[in-house]
């Protein structure tokens, strides 16, 4: 059983208090599912802070069997490249692992490890989502990366391509990113839009480029690439820019912000 991690703290620990939340982070947001959608771009920052850029591309998704959820290891604990088997709990209640989706991933990159998933924030975050617009009508598979170069981020993509395309089921890849990291808000603005045209265009050559070229702090570098070359592989032609907002609109302090892009890919 993986229990919570950052319930308390990132979004509220209380079954009550977080349904409440929620509500608060869909408020004003339509759900309208897109069917196509194969992938997407969520914020994983606490919930006050990108909570609504997050709901905005969940009243996007389709209903699916399985979420693939791709996010970086923040902790630097344990594999990699580790997929976890553990139910995870959440104080909405429990979410199953689709076992037999672990058991069909080629494991040439990607390890079984629980370790990897004790502490990290980045995958939990976005299960509450899920559960309260899909209560308990899906399982999901977590994917925790510590790497973020080209090679190790398309392999691992063309690993999940190859998977979801074999299994008779509907999966949707989500990636879990914030963007710039720290800097004034007009210099995040600027930057995140840069890098986030390349996502939009599915280019990973692009991407990367632009990543390097600007010193991009995005954090989910690795798992946006997964998601996009995967995405790719499974026929996507195009992203889309749902939302966008940083921490200075929240904190009203734009001296040095967090910023939170919301994508579909489809």
């Amino acid at each position: 059983m993986r229990r919570a991690a950052v319930a308390g703290a990132f979004y509220e620990g209380e079954r009550d208090r977080l349904e409440k939340q929620l509500r608060d982070c869909f408020s004003g947001i339509t759900r309208e599912e897109n069917e196509n959608v194969l992938g997407a771009v969520v914020p994983h920052a606490g919930y006050m802070y990108s909570g609504s850029v997050a709901a905005s591309v969940y009243a996007k998704l389709p209903r699916a069997d399985i979420f693939v959820i791709v996010g970086p290891n923040h902790q630097g604990i344990g594999s990699l490249v580790a997929v976890s088997k553990d139910t995870w709990v959440t104080p909405l209640g429990e979410v199953e692992v689709d076992e037999a989706f672990v058991d069909a991933l080629p494991k040439r990159i990607i390890d079984l490890d629980e370790n990897a998933h004790k502490y990290e924030h980045s995958i939990e975050v976005q299960l509450p989502f899920l559960q309260f617009l899909f209560n308990k009508n899906f399982r999901f598979v977590p994917i925790c990366i510590g790497l973020s170069d080209e090679d190790t981020a398309k392999e691992i993509g063309e690993d999940l391509a190859n998977t979801i395309s074999k299994i008779k089921k509907k999966v949707v890849v989500i990636a879990s990113s914030d963007f710039t990291h720290y800097e004034p808000d007009r210099i995040a603005r600027e930057k995140d839009e840069y890098v986030i045209e390349a996502i939009k265009a599915l280019d990973v050559a692009k991407f990367y480029n632009r990543v390097y070229e600007r010193n991009s702090t995005a954090c989910g570098i690795g798992p946006i690439v997964a998601m996009m070359h995967a995405a790719k592989k499974l026929g996507a032609k195009e992203g889309e820019l749902i939302k966008y907002a940083t921490s200075g609109d929240v904190t009203g302090d734009r001296s040095g912000v967090v910023g939170y892009g919301g994508i579909t890919v489809f």
